[in-house]
C-alpha cells in the first residue's frame, strides 16, 4: 500500500516529453540559431513576441529563454547561456514553475487593464535572486485594449533588469503599437516526417510497439502541431490496451480512433467513381456507412487522396517520405499513373463543393450518394483539348450515349447485373467512359482552329473582344459592356501597381468589395476569350483614375481661367465662375455647314 502511494501519478506525454532546452525544440532550427546567436552575442531584446499555432512550443520557448537568461552553471558562476545546465538553483525552479522572479500570466483568464497595473507595479521591483524579473504572458491577444494601452509605456522604455515574453496564436489581434516594441519569432507548423521520426522515438523509449503506418496517421492528424500529436498518440496508446507492451499499436486501431475511413475501401471508393461505376461506388460507400463511417468525413477522404494522387503525379518520389503507408505508396502509385492531372484538378473541384453541400444538407448519406453519382457521370466528360480537337475536326461533342434513359443497362463483369439497375440505366454511359477519364490529357492546341459549317450558330460563344492595352483600356471596357458597378470601383476605389497585358496588380481600398479581383477576372476572361490574373498588392501604387481625372480637370480650368479671353469675359460679368472646361475636337472646315450669309451674298451677285 505504501508502494503504491509513493509512486509518482501519470505523466500525459505531452507534459513529459516537454522540451526543457533548445536543442529539444524540434521543427524551429531557424528561431533556435537565432536566439543562440543573440544570447552568445548578448544582443537580447526587451521583449519577445512568439507566434504560431497551437502546439509547437510557444510557452515552452519562453520557458527555455528564461532559464537561458537566469542560469548560472553548476558552479554558480555563469552568465547568460544558449545551453541552461538545468541542475542550478534558478533552472530547477523555473523547470518547476515555482521561481519567483519568472511570473507566468495567463491573458485568457486576466484581461482586464487591473490585472496589467499589478503587473506593471511589480516591475520597478528588482528581482529578489535571479539576473532577470521574466514576466510570461501567454495568450496575449486576448488582453483589452485598455489593458495594451495600459502596457505600452512600460513596454518600451522597461528597466534593465526586466524581459518580456509574449505568446499568442493570432498575431492579428495584437495592436501593432505593441508588435513594434517587440522582437517577433514566428514557430512554423512542425512537418510530418519530423513529427514521425519524434513520436516513433517517443514511443520507443516509452516500450511501446507502434507500426510505421499509425505513427503516420498520427503526425498527419496532428497537422503540424506537436502537443496534439502527443495527446494522439497518448490515446492511441491506451485505446489499443495500455503500455504493458504486450499489445502494439496498429494503423487499423488509430483509424477507428481517429474515425477515419478503412484505406483499402477508401481506394476501391476512389476508383469506382472516377472510373465512372456509380452503382459500385454506391455500395462501397454503403458499406462504410453502415460501419459508421461519417459522410462528410468520407468526402474529406477522397479529397486527401485527390490531393496525395496530384503530388504522386507531379513527384512520385513522395512515396519514399516518412509516415507514407505501404498502401498509400503502391496503391495510390499505380493510380496516379492512371490519372491525368485534368481528370484530378476537376475530382477536387467537385469535391469541395461536394463537402459543402454534405455539411448543409438535411441528409448528409443522400448528399454524400449524390457527390459520388456527379463524380461518375464526369468520368464520361472528355478534357477541354479534346473539345476543341473535336470541334476542329468536325465531330460531336456529345458522349456516345446520348442519355442515361435511352443508354442499355447490361451488367458486366465489373458492376454486377444486380448492381446496374441501381443507378438505372445511366450506368454503362458512365462506364463507357471510364477510359476517358483516366487517360492523358492531349498536349494543347496552339492556335484556335476555324469552326467547321456544321456547328451550329447557337452553340458557339460570343466573339473575343480585343485585349486591352493599357489599364485605362480595361477600365473603358467596364463601361462599354455596361458594368456600372465595377467600372466605379475601378475608377474611384484602385490604385494601379504594375500592368502587363494579360495580369493587373492593384491595391483596393478597404470600402472596395472583397470580391473585386474575381469578379474582373471572370469577365475580362469572358470578353476577351484569354486567361488574365488581377493579383492584390500592398504597394501604394498611383492614384486612382478618379483622383487623376479630377486633377488634370482642375489643371484645364487653371489655365482656362488664365487665358485672356475668359478673364475679359469674366470682367464683363462680375460674379461668373469657370465650372468646367469641356475641350471639343475641331471640326474639318468641309464639314461645316454653309453659312447663310454667304449664299445670300451669291445670289445678290447672279442677279
Amino acid at each position: 500500500m505504501d508502494e503504491k502511494q509513493s509512486e509518482q501519478p501519470y505523466r500525459v506525454l505531452a507534459r513529459k516529453y516537454r522540451p526543457r532546452t533548445f536543442a529539444e525544440l524540434i521543427g524551429q532550427d531557424a528561431m533556435v540559431r537565432t536566439l543562440t546567436n543573440a544570447i552568445a552575442a548578448d544582443r537580447l531584446p526587451h521583449a519577445f513576441i512568439l507566434t504560431g499555432v497551437r502546439g509547437v512550443g510557444k510557452t515552452s520557448t519562453a520557458r527555455i529563454i528564461a532559464r537561458a537568461l537566469n542560469c548560472i552553471g553548476a558552479d554558480g558562476t555563469g552568465g547568460p547561456t544558449a545551453e541552461p545546465c538545468g541542475v542550478c538553483e534558478h533552472c530547477k525552479a523555473i523547470t518547476e514553475d515555482r521561481h519567483v522572479d519568472v511570473i507566468e500570466m495567463d491573458a485568457a483568464s486576466r484581461t482586464g487593464v487591473d490585472d496589467i497595473r499589478e503587473l506593471i507595479d511589480g516591475v520597478r521591483y528588482r528581482p529578489v535572486n535571479a539576473r532577470y524579473k521574466v514576466y510570461i504572458i501567454d495568450e496575449v491577444h486576448m488582453l483589452s485594449k485598455n489593458a495594451f494601452n495600459a502596457l505600452l509605456k512600460t513596454l518600451e522604455e522597461p528597466p534593465e533588469h526586466v524581459k518580456f515574453l509574449f505568446a499568442t496564436t493570432e498575431t492579428r489581434r495584437v495592436p501593432v503599437t505593441v508588435l513594434s516594441r517587440c522582437q517577433r519569432f514566428d514557430l512554423r507548423r512542425v512537418d510530418v516526417p519530423v513529427l514521425s521520426a519524434h513520436f516513433s522515438s517517443i514511443a520507443e523509449q516509452e516500450g511501446i510497439a507502434i507500426s510505421e503506418g499509425a505513427i503516420g496517421l498520427i503526425a498527419r492528424a496532428a497537422d503540424g502541431s506537436v502537443r496534439d500529436g502527443l495527446s494522439l498518440l497518448d490515446q492511441a496508446i491506451a485505446h489499443a490496451g495500455g503500455a504493458d507492451g504486450a499489445g502494439g499499436v496498429e494503423e487499423d486501431v488509430v483509424r477507428d480512433m481517429l474515425g477515419l475511413v478503412d484505406g483499402g475501401k477508401l481506394y476501391e471508393l476512389f476508383e469506382a467513381a472516377v472510373g465512372g461505376r456509380a452503382a459500385d461506388a454506391l455500395d462501397v460507400f454503403a458499406d462504410m456507412h453502415n460501419a459508421g463511417a461519417d459522410p462528410a468525413q468520407v468526402l474529406e477522404d477522397l479529397l486527401r487522396l485527390t490531393h496525395w494522387l496530384s503530388r504522386l503525379k507531379l513527384s512520385p518520389a513522395a512515396t519514399q517520405a516518412a509516415g507514407v503507408s505501404q498502401m498509400d505508396a503502391e496503391r495510390g502509385g499505380a493510380l496516379a499513373e492512371k490519372l491525368g492531372m485534368p481528370v484530378l484538378g476537376r475530382t477536387w473541384q467537385l469535391l469541395v463543393k461536394g463537402l459543402g453541400e454534405v455539411r448543409m444538407a438535411p441528409s448528409a448519406g443522400q448528399a454524400a450518394e449524390m457527390v459520388l453519382i456527379r463524380l461518375a457521370y464526369m468520368a464520361d466528360l472528355p478534357p477541354p483539348a479534346d473539345i476543341i480537337r473535336r470541334l476542329s475536326n468536325g465531330e460531336a461533342t456529345a458522349p456516345a450515349a446520348a442519355s442515361p434513359a435511352s443508354a442499355p443497362s447490361s451488367g458486366g463483369a465489373g458492376n454486377g447485373g444486380g448492381q446496374a439497375g441501381r443507378n438505372g440505366g445511366g450506368q454503362a454511359m458512365a462506364r463507357g467512359g471510364a477510359q476517358a477519364a483516366v487517360r492523358e490529357a492531349p498536349a494543347p492546341i496552339s492556335e484556335e482552329p476555324p469552326l467547321p459549317d456544321s456547328v451550329p450558330e447557337t452553340s458557339l460563344s460570343a466573339p473575343s473582344l480585343p485585349r486591352p492595352r493599357s489599364f485605362e483600356e480595361v477600365v473603358a471596357l467596364f463601361e462599354e459592356r455596361r458594368e456600372g458597378l465595377l467600372h466605379a470601383h475601378l475608377v474611384n476605389r484602385v490604385h494601379l501597381v504594375g500592368f502587363q497585358p494579360g495580369h493587373i496588380e492593384i491595391r483596393a481600398e478597404e470600402d472596395a468589395p472583397g470580391d473585386l479581383a474575381n469578379r474582373v477576372i471572370r469577365l475580362l476572361n469572358e470578353w476577351t476569350g484569354e486567361n488574365w490574373l488581377v493579383s492584390l498588392s500592398d504597394q501604394p501604387g498611383a492614384e486612382t483614375l478618379g483622383n487623376q481625372r479630377r486633377a488634370a480637370a482642375e489643371v484645364r480650368r487653371g489655365e482656362a481661367i488664365s487665358h485672356p479671353l475668359v478673364q475679359e469675359a469674366l470682367s464683363l460679368f462680375p460674379g461668373a465662375t469657370v465650372e468646367a472646361v469641356v475641350e471639343r475636337e475641331e471640326i474639318p472646315m468641309a464639314d461645316l455647314p454653309p453659312d447663310p450669309e454667304e449664299d445670300d451674298d451669291e445670289e445678290e451677285d447672279g442677279l
